[in-house]
């Protein structure tokens, strides 16, 4: 067995964590959850879900990690395996690298987007509109130049995006390639340790230019700030805030993706997994919270006021990162400079994150199948590159590929550790994996709601989300959908088949 690699240093480990959880779901996903939610409305489901499911499942994560490291494994494959003799067992934990692998493959051509649009802005490319128009107006020359630049203006099912899209989606899967090649500690702890401090640099820069921001008719800051932080309690009566609550804490702490168990498996059998699990949350959530919700939705509201940014908001993520602060930038001083910052920190948030997207499928090649890091890394870049056309060339692709792992699938996972590891494994012994050789004491309180309170609220999302989505989704017909959902098929088999050849390695029906 190829010795594991393990990280070098404490601040590196917990910013590495860090960045995984920071990515465009910080700085894009959020300020759109919470303008599309009623601002204030949104926080107060947003904190207790945070509570009761993000922390709690964020630390059972960890702690699955250290159980599988301290034996030699680093994915929920053999983790799972280990706590359930099961046939099964195995496999359900395959969700745990076919997930964020499924994730990476489109979210690499995404994060590529924020690359070209921070050249463009550098260059002084992107579009711009006087002050004077309508909100829809004012956006109107970004969407599209969103759209010509992806493909989407494009007739029939195939998009054709700009050749300096598809060459930029190039360079950043080399970039993710290249430190994922370096390893645990030469490539992705010391890209965190670069990045992570230049990513709040770059926030806090244009949060300080965004709170000296007036619009023509006086809304300044202020406003901004009151439209999240006014508490709405009418709020707790909607389901639809509760759903889009939690779903925001899976994104933002990547619960469920299977990469914070992988990342945990590199340290030490006896190190603490509490603080550091809750150190790296922390991080997390100051640069969503704070850094993310003060520039976005701060601007959007001085400028285009609350209505106006509910309405972008509802649109999407794209309207409001890729369109409305461009747009605004476009029309104050320095707004070339600002907006080069903006997509460039964009970039660096994604970079952290894609890279811990890719990890659990280089640690299950690595553990189960006895492959160099090279090697490992050379045919991941490989089936990336080749999977990424799907969301690139077929229009829809996207799209379901994300309603599968990025919706339903995340919730799923989740689900399935919490029950193996508190139901099916022991309850007990599981809390004592999870509060051994810890700097910090975890509340007992904390065992009722892993072992009752989570799961059920998983149940309730799980079912919510199905009746709600489900049925539309599958009513879909169109070529993306089925491009989608045949590659979702394909990358299962194909786990699946993996699986069978590093057991039967295991079990010695084969060379080694």
């Amino acid at each position: 067995m190829i010795k594991r690699e393990a990280w070098g240093s404490r601040i590196g480990l917990i910013l590495a964590v860090a960045g995984n959880a920071i990515g465009l779901g910080n700085f894009l996903r959020f300020p759109v959850q919470a303008a599309d939610n009623g601002g204030g409305a949104f926080m107060i489901p947003y904190m207790i879900s945070l509570l009761l499911l993000g922390i709690p499942l964020l630390w059972i994560e960890w702690a699955l990690g250290r159980f599988g490291g301290a034996r030699g494994h680093g994915t929920a494959v053999a983790v799972f395996d280990y706590l359930w003799k099961n046939p099964l067992a195995k496999y359900i934990g395959l969700l745990g690298v076919l997930i964020p692998l499924a994730v990476v493959v489109y979210y690499t051509y995404i994060e590529s987007w924020t690359l070209l649009y921070s050249f463009f802005s550098l260059m002084g490319s992107l579009p711009s509109t006087p002050l004077t128009s309508d909100v829809k107006d004012y956006l109107q020359p970004f969407q599209q130049f969103l759209a010509e630049k992806t493909g989407q203006t494009s007739s029939g099912i195939f998009l054709t995006p700009a050749v300096e899209t598809y060459l930029f989606f190039v360079v950043t899967l080399l970039i993710n390639l290249y430190i994922l090649y370096r390893g645990v500690s030469a490539g992705i702890e010391k890209v965190a340790k670069f990045a992570m401090p230049l990513i709040f640099i770059m926030a806090i820069i244009l949060m300080v230019r965004v709170f000296t921001l007036t619009s023509p008719d006086g809304r300044n800051f202020l406003d901004g700030l009151g439209f999240l932080w006014n508490p709405d309690f009418s709020a707790l009566t909607d389901p639809k805030v509760w759903l889009a609550a939690a779903g925001q804490v899976f994104f933002t702490l990547s619960v469920g993706f299977g990469a914070i168990l992988t990342y945990a498996s590199y340290i030490k059998p006896k190190d603490d997994i509490a603080l550091n699990g809750l150190a790296g949350a922390s991080v997390n959530e100051f640069a969503e919270v704070i850094l993310g919700g003060s520039i976005a939705i701060t601007a959007s509201v001085i400028f285009f006021g609350i209505p106006a940014t509910a309405m972008i908001a509802s649109q999407g993520a794209f309207d409001l990162g890729f369109m409305a602060l461009p747009a605004i930038f476009a029309n104050i001083p320095y707004g070339q400079f600002f907006s080069f910052i903006w997509f460039l920190l964009l970039f660096f948030a994604g970079v952290t994150s894609s890279i811990a997207l890719s990890q659990p499928a280089i640690a299950f090649l690595e553990d189960e199948l006895g492959w160099s890091r090279q090697k490992a890394v050379a045919v991941l870049g490989v089936f990336l590159f080749i999977s990424a056309h799907i969301p690139i060339f077929i229009k829809g692709a996207l799209g379901e590929i994300d309603f599968w792992v990025g919706t339903l699938g995340l919730v799923v996972f989740a689900l399935f550790e919490a029950i193996i590891f508190f139901w099916i494994f022991d309850s007990r012994k599981a809390w004592e994996e999870l509060t051994r050789d810890n700097d910090i004491k975890i509340p007992f309180i904390f065992y009722y709601i892993m072992k009752y309170v989570a799961p059920g609220l998983l149940i309730i999302i799980l079912l919510s989300w199905s009746i709600e989505m489900l049925p539309q989704q599958l009513q879909k017909t169109d070529a993306g959908t089925w491009a989608g959902r045949l590659f979702i098929l394909a990358l299962t088999v194909i786990g699946i088949l993996l699986i069978k050849l590093a057991w039967e390695k295991r079990n010695g029906r084969t060379s080694p």
